[in-house]
């Protein structure tokens, strides 16, 4: 799936082109499944912070089979199940990466599970523990929480021992955060946010804020939020928000913004820790990814209008 000019996803085309070779320090894998996620709506419109150059095939993160390994390549061999992604290339049936950016397939989980993997429960996990210190008994309140960032930090909010608030804006997208392990959930386009997360807190508010989508959400939430609380800045779905900078004064509250990406080479030894301890996790079956839809490779442009209407719900993938 290949974008030529940037535009909206209809201009996007499959086309036939020569196999990818792997250079040094890479491996080719042959693409069982691919993640959709929001970047991609926003790259091939030129509008995020990693840029591609058309013409370039879409796609941010792959499961498969490795097929070809490249010079200067070790721990991986023809034939590895592995997880991984380089910013671009996943919406094909093969794809060269870097064997840094790949991990075994987590144990237990299938390939359309394990991909999108690091960018929905890395982030979580980054962000909740690293960045958020979230901790057992605490109150976590997710925005955005039926896509498929935000119900890996209502999984992860549980896993962590802290009591879950999802905030969502469809009666069957708040039921199945509740599935997915939600003490209490909001629909926040028919109750007012503030009130009714302080409503839930006993009027102490949420320790920690995850917020997946932005916009005029986000303020709400930050005036929910309790005294030294952590507001996580995960994403913007909903556009990018003008935040009131006295109240983070007035509650003492810390806003943090969460890249999960960029700490793959900026902290790279942290990154592999925190690789380390979710692959754990995930093999020990702690973590349960939701696959609500599966795309043909020709469907690309129809899922991501459909990202970009918000009538996704959990995670979808391609499947080449």
């Amino acid at each position: 799936m290949v974008c030529r000019e940037f535009g909206p996803p209809e201009k996007l085309a499959i086309e036939t082109i020569e196999d990818p070779v792997p250079g040094e320090g890479e491996v080719v894998v042959d693409v069982r499944a691919a993640a959709i996620t929001f970047p991609d709506t926003l790259i091939i419109e030129d509008r995020y912070q990693f840029k591609a150059t058309p013409p370039f095939v879409l796609g941010n993160e792959a499961a498969g089979v490795v097929r070809a390994v490249g010079a200067g390549v070790s721990g991986f061999a023809v034939g590895d199940e592995v997880i991984g992604g380089r910013g671009t290339g996943a919406f094909a049936e093969r794809v060269a990466l870097p064997a840094a950016s790949l991990a075994p397939l987590p144990a237990g989980l299938d390939f359309a599970e394990a991909t999108g993997f690091g960018y929905a429960y890395g982030t979580g996990y980054y962000g909740l523990r690293y960045c958020g210190d979230l901790k057992a008994g605490e109150t976590l309140l997710v925005l955005g929480a039926a896509g498929a960032v935000g119900l890996a930090a209502v999984e992860l909010g549980r896993l962590l021992g802290a009591r879950v608030i999802a905030a969502a804006g469809a009666p069957e997208k708040l039921e199945l955060c509740r599935r997915r392990g939600a003490d209490e959930v909001i629909d926040y386009t028919r109750e007012d946010l503030k009130s009714r997360t302080k409503e839930l807190t006993d009027g102490a508010g949420v320790n920690v804020v995850y917020d997946t989508i932005g916009g005029d959400y986000a303020e709400a939430a930050l005036r929910a939020i309790a005294w030294r609380g952590r507001f996580l800045v995960i994403g913007f779905t909903a556009g990018i928000p003008r935040m009131p900078l006295n109240l983070a004064l007035l509650k003492g509250c810390s806003i943090v913004g969460v890249f999960w990406g960029a700490a793959s080479y900026r902290e790279p030894e942290l990154f592999q820790k925190m690789t380390r301890e979710l692959l754990a996790h995930a093999a020990a079956g702690e973590l349960h990814p939701l696959v609500s839809r599966r795309y043909a490779l020709e469907e690309v442009p129809q899922a991501l209008r459909d990202m970009l209407e918000r009538k996704m719900i959990g995670k979808s993938v391609v499947e080449p």
